[in-house]
């Protein structure tokens, strides 16, 4: 078989999913996939590879390539390799991201370029896959041309495919034309038109020509769901994907009663345990969101952090859904047993291994709460798992016609855009029974949750400060019970006794005997933090929650300017943004204080749902508003005082706008076209003055 090096770069599994399964396909295309994950640097070397690579690169943060190829990128940024360091090799990459974040599937942008810049060249057009919209619509077509374009590859070598040790062609002289994925995935949607029932070269599902019966004789008059479909697709042949191979062996065995806690959850950073010594609401009860700040007691643990660092909170899953998931897989009885696991003697898995994030022999019950993401929307390949362990034939060929090429509309439309979860599944298809293994196997790492610090060490020494909104999902009917957040509904739930009945922060310790313990860990530091010079001018943008870092940067400059009071400090704006003034205006008595103080030179506040009375001047709805409106004082700020932006909080629409309104302010104040515009933000990000701490 001809050999290719296949490598991922992966933050939560997604990338190392799709490169397990290209290494899969591989086989039946003649080819044997070389699979490592990027970070293992010891069993590859590309500075010798002569075979194709293939990568899979994830992009996480606000465009960070993810943490398993920080290494990696730092090695190939070294400014002294020469520029045909990488002249011998061939490759194709595939980039995830998501484009409700400025910038776009930027970790595999960042390796793509810097591999050219070094000599490298494409056998295969790069694919960007966005999850805004659902991976997969780029992802399969990418993996169907890959073959393709591999073959070409090998066949342009003429007979020299033994000749490894051969010199290298020059960069001039590309090995092959490059495959658009981009025409493949359209070539793709054509042939899906044009299926007939003969002749089709995937395997037949047992049932696919009988209709989805769940309604007799009035399928055509009903709308589509998760658990009906409609002609054409109730009347299509379908072209499934073959079923990933099984590869956990599970047993369950009586528990010794050992005991187990939050601590135990796999890590690799270091976990602390500790207090919640305050909670605070900081919205009205009849605000559209809950405000909370929480105040963690570090007194007795050495977690270094500054204004604008952020921290991970370990959390379980909700214990009535772990509660129903127990029943449905009839396992209740089995609940405090210990989970033992081992890998199939006969399975068909290339590189199976043991699950990293389940710890050996935890209970059950442990596992489902801590270790598993229950709540995570169902891959296609889990879909189809599914669906050979349902026994009602109309259920079966529906959970088939989702994960199909036929259904992918409606696998968008029902299971991905609806966040359906497993539970969910199992609630709509009752005659499904999958085994543990098959959970374990499919359901990914629960992650901790990442929150910013809302408060300076040199105010708040041994306290650590922070402020999230707690999310509450609309009723669904796909939904097998109302939901909240995973992690802002059980801190919500575990700082109920504690709340003050205060929109203002009190500095009473309200900790004790009682207070309940949650365990957090550090994260890589960024570089979202003050200038570390003092004098630097700042912008900061931060609607709702958003603010909560800013209040940090506010303490901070203020015990500075108390300790230096004759030294040169910049001027610091802030631009924030709520719905309405008398319900969710977050640390309004605390910017108050910071405006009177001076620390907080410019405050500039939009309420998108208070209307102004009628002999005032309109108010600005939103933050990008405010930012017109000072647009000259931005623009001087930025281009010609060296000042900084920083920008947090929502990343789907917020975070757009303000980039999108500040492409317009340097456009116009600059008197440069929009793409120069955008250059311009390009540089000041790439200087770390332009930076965002954003989330989905």
């Amino acid at each position: 078989m001809r050999r290719f090096l296949l490598l991922y770069a992966t933050q939560r599994g997604q990338a190392k999913a799709i490169a397990e399964e290209i290494s899969e396909q591989a086989v039946s295309h003649g080819f044997s996939a070389d699979l490592h994950c990027i970070s293992e640097s010891e069993k590859y070397d590309l500075k010798t590879e002569t075979d194709p690579l293939v990568m899979v690169v994830s992009t996480t943060g606000t465009g960070e390539p993810p943490d398993t190829a920080r290494k990696f990128v730092k090695e190939i940024h070294n400014k002294t390799l020469p520029t045909d360091f990488f002249a011998h090799l061939r490759y194709g990459l595939l980039g995830l991201g998501d484009s409700e974040y400025t910038y776009f599937c930027n970790g595999g942008k960042v390796i793509d370029k810097r591999l050219q810049e070094l000599g490298a060249q494409h056998f295969y057009d790069t694919g960007h896959a966005d999850d805004c919209i659902g991976l997969e619509l780029v992802v399969e077509p990418w993996i169907d041309g890959l073959w393709a374009a591999l073959t070409k590859h090998c066949k342009s070598l003429g007979g020299q495919e033994d000749m490894r040790s051969a010199l290298p062609q020059t960069p001039d002289a590309p090995l092959s034309v490059a495959v658009k994925p981009e025409l493949l995935h359209i070539q793709s949607q054509v042939e899906l038109l044009r299926l007939e029932d003969v002749g089709q070269r995937d395997s037949k599902p047992q049932g696919q020509n009988e209709t989805n019966r769940s309604q007799p004789g009035q399928t055509e008059d009903l709308d589509p769901s998760l658990v009906r479909s409609v002609p054409p697709l109730s009347q299509s042949s379908l072209s499934v994907p073959a079923v990933p191979p099984e590869y956990l062996e599970v047993h369950l065995e009586e528990s010794l009663g050992q005991e187990e806690n939050q601590a135990s959850v796999p890590s690799v950073d270091p976990i602390f345990q500790v207090p919640i010594s305050k909670a605070v609401q900081l919205t009205t009860n009849d605000a559209i969101k809950t405000t909370l700040l929480l105040e963690l007691d570090i007194s007795k643990i050495e977690f270094p952090h500054q204004p604008g660092d952020s921290f991970n909170v370990i959390c379980p899953n909700s214990g009535a859904e772990v509660e129903n998931l127990l029943q449905r897989l009839q396992l209740t009885d089995k609940r405090a047993h210990r989970v033992i696991l081992k890998i199939k003697t006969d399975t068909k898995k290339k590189g199976a291994a043991l699950p990293q994030h389940v710890p050996e022999g935890s209970s059950l019950q442990f596992i489902l709460t801590w270790c598993l993401e229950i709540r995570a929307v169902p891959k296609k390949a889990f879909v189809r798992a599914l669906a050979d362990h349902t026994s009602s034939a109309a259920e079966k060929r529906r959970l088939q016609e989702l994960c199909s090429k036929q259904g992918a509309a409606d696998y968008n439309r029902f299971i991905r855009d609806a966040r359906v979860c497993l539970l969910d599944l199992l609630h709509a298809f009752p005659s499904c029974q999958p085994p543990l293994s098959l959970l374990l196997e499919h359901l990914p790492k629960l992650q901790p949750r990442p929150y910013s610090c809302a408060s300076s060490s040199l105010l708040h020494p041994d306290k650590l400060r922070f402020v999230f909104n707690v999310v509450e999902f609309p009723p669904s009917p796909t939904a097998a019970s109302p939901r909240r957040g995973v992690c802002t509904g059980w801190l919500a739930t575990l700082a109920a006794p504690l709340l003050q009945q205060s929109t203002e922060v009190s500095h009473a310790d309200s900790g004790g005997a009682l207070a309940p313990k949650i365990c957090i860990s550090p994260r890589a530091t960024n570089c979202f933090h003050l200038p570390d010079d003092p004098s630097a001018p700042i912008l900061m943008v931060g609607p709702g929650a958003g603010v909560a870092p800013f209040i940090g940067f506010l303490q901070h400059r203020e015990k500075l300017q108390e300790l230096h009071p004759d030294g040169n400090f910049g001027a610091v704006w802030l631009f924030f943004g709520c719905r309405h003034k008398d319900r969710d205006y977050l640390f309004r008595e605390e910017l108050r204080h910071f405006l009177k103080a001076g620390v907080l030179t410019h405050l500039k506040v939009s309420f998108s749902r208070d209307a102004a009375p009628e002999e005032e001047e309109a108010p600005a709805k939103y933050v990008q508003d405010n930012l017109q409106r000072h647009s000259q004082q931005v623009a001087r700020t930025l281009l010609q005082e060296d000042g900084y932006i920083y920008v947090c909080g929502d990343a789907k629409n917020m975070a757009k706008d303000v980039h999108d309104t500040l492409v317009e302010i340097i456009s116009k104040e600059a008197g440069v076209d929009r793409l120069e515009a955008v250059k311009i933000l390009a540089t000041l990000k790439q200087g770390n003055r332009y930076l965002q701490d954003v989330w989905s």
